[in-house]
């Protein structure tokens, strides 16, 4: 009889290891490990899937850069703005993509929507949560389907309408072999896995979700989307922590992570990029829960920002970016005396040991005596935000609250403080005025360090070209002269 290979992985990063441990040398976490039988020697060989007879294999020999022939990159675009700019400008054939976000959030709901909605495209829709029928509800609650295209069960081998909306097949399968047999018979053009930690692959003994069983379930799909050049999302749970389940090396192994985020207390979600191949990592989009599905948000600005009827104290406006697209949101502070011995520093959608630092600098230069005062920030709309711009914002936000004097309507701030108290220029100011002055703000605060030196081009940034009043100052010290006097 062949012996059976046994081993232990972590449950918390993935490290592998021939023997129990108490102590994951990797992550450093306690009582993770967990045995796992990963073979058998009894097993056959037998191939995951079987390629199909129009499928290109390529070359297993090396081959120079230069002798290697590229025509222009093809993106499949989608009806959804939004999920084209996080991708980087579509869904490039052949990638693999890993959705993540907390339970309930829409990632499910995201992806049937897209896979309904694809123009002239096949889509395979596996799933292994939910039944044809609970599919078939969420279908005809996200949107009314036409006649000739819509919900079809996996098995029926009918070609997608000419015009209009594609075909949306169903399958509810969790084995990996079952699952490529259907492909092989369907010939799908984009493939929906929900979700990773359900499928199972028969060359692993072991229970559906754990180490081994997700980590080769995904080289069985990146296998698949590489040789077919078939694009294949796979919808992903995370754990307590907010990092994805699984071992670390599934993100390593897909081309693309999208994080989907959002308070399930407020309609809006955000569809963030973590890691792409193909594009930019730090875009973002933004959805609107509605009872119909997920509406993409065109303008973020309009929604972050909340409409006052009387000045008050303690709210600014900044201009931030998020990947290449402005936005301006609302930020707010609160300072009060605290009736404890220990101060309280809390901030919502912000770094807080960055809070300390302006705290500090208020403190050290323009001598507000903040070190006995409670200290509340936060960022409106639910969502965070790492731009060091936004740090002029935020300290004008706290004086105006120390003081109890507002800020004057329809101002903008856009520039990083240092440690010197100095104002410090940042990227792509212009985007950033020209945003402002399209929501109709009167004036923006920006740094004097991002106007060009004598020996620049002066055409790089002509401020003559703006109608907002742009303010050009060089410390904390003299916007606090300019704001309040």
């Amino acid at each position: 009889m062949a012996k059976t290979k046994i081993a232990y992985f972590c449950q918390s990063c993935g490290f592998e290891s021939a023997k129990w441990l108490g102590k994951c040398p990797s992550c450093q976490q306690w009582n993770t490990f967990v045995e796992e039988i990963i073979d058998k020697g009894n097993t056959a060989s037998v191939p995951t899937w079987k390629v199909t007879s129009n499928t290109q294999q390529r070359a297993n020999k090396p081959v120079q850069v230069a002798d290697i022939t590229f025509s222009e990159e093809h993106r499949m675009q989608t009806p959804d703005k939004e999920f084209n700019r996080v991708l980087g400008g579509g869904i490039v054939a052949g990638s693999l993509v890993l959705i993540g976000g907390e339970p309930g959030i829409g990632k499910s709901t995201l992806m049937l929507q897209l896979a309904l909605n694809m123009p002239n495209l096949k889509v395979l829709y596996v799933s292994g949560e939910e039944s044809e029928r609970q599919i078939k509800m969420r279908a005809e609650r996200l949107a009314p389907l036409p006649l000739e295209g819509g919900v079809i069960s996996a098995g029926h081998n009918e070609t997608p309408p000419s015009g209009g909306r594609g075909a949306c097949y169903v399958l509810c399968e969790t084995s990996t072999q079952n699952i490529f047999k259907q492909i092989e018979a369907l010939e799908p053009d984009l493939v929906v896995i929900d979700s990773i930690q359900t499928l199972h692959s028969s060359h692993i003994e072991s229970t559906p979700g754990s180490v081994s069983q997700v980590r080769e379930c995904t080289a069985e799909m990146l296998r698949f989307a590489k040789e077919t050049s078939t694009p294949v999302f796979l919808i992903g749970h995370i754990t307590k922590d907010g990092m994805i389940a699984g071992p670390k090396i599934l993100e390593h192994m897909v081309d693309t992570v999208l994080q989907f985020e959002g308070d399930r207390h407020h309609v809006y979600r955000i569809l963030r990029t973590v890691k792409n191949r193909f594009g930019s990592a730090s875009e973002l989009g933004i959805y609107e829960m509605l009872g119909e599905g997920l509406r993409e948000v065109s303008n973020p600005s309009e929604i972050l920002l909340s409409q006052r009827d009387e000045p008050l104290s303690g709210i600014t406006i900044s201009a931030t970016l998020e990947g290449m697209r402005p936005m301006l949101i609302e930020t707010q502070a609160l300072v009060s005396t605290s009736a404890y011995g220990t101060p309280q520093r809390t901030a919502t959608g912000f770094d807080t040991k960055r809070m300390s630092m302006l705290l500090a600098v208020l403190e050290k230069r323009c001598g507000f005596r903040l070190g006995a005062k409670d200290v509340f920030l936060n960022i409106t709309g639910g969502i965070r935000v790492e731009d060091p711009a936004i740090d002029l914002g935020l300290a004008a936000a706290i004086i105006s609250s120390h003081e109890d004097m507002p800020i004057p309507f329809k101002t903008c701030f856009a520039g990083e403080l240092g440690l010197s108290g100095e104002i410090r220029a940042v990227n792509r100011v212009e985007q950033r005025i020209a945003e402002a002055q399209k929501l109709g703000f009167n004036q923006i605060f920006i740094s004097k360090y991002n106007l060009p030196s004598a020996g620049q081009d002066k055409k790089r940034m002509d401020l003559s070209r703006y109608d907002i009043e742009i303010k050009i100052v060089s410390s904390i010290e003299e916007v606090f002269s300019l704001l309040f006097g």
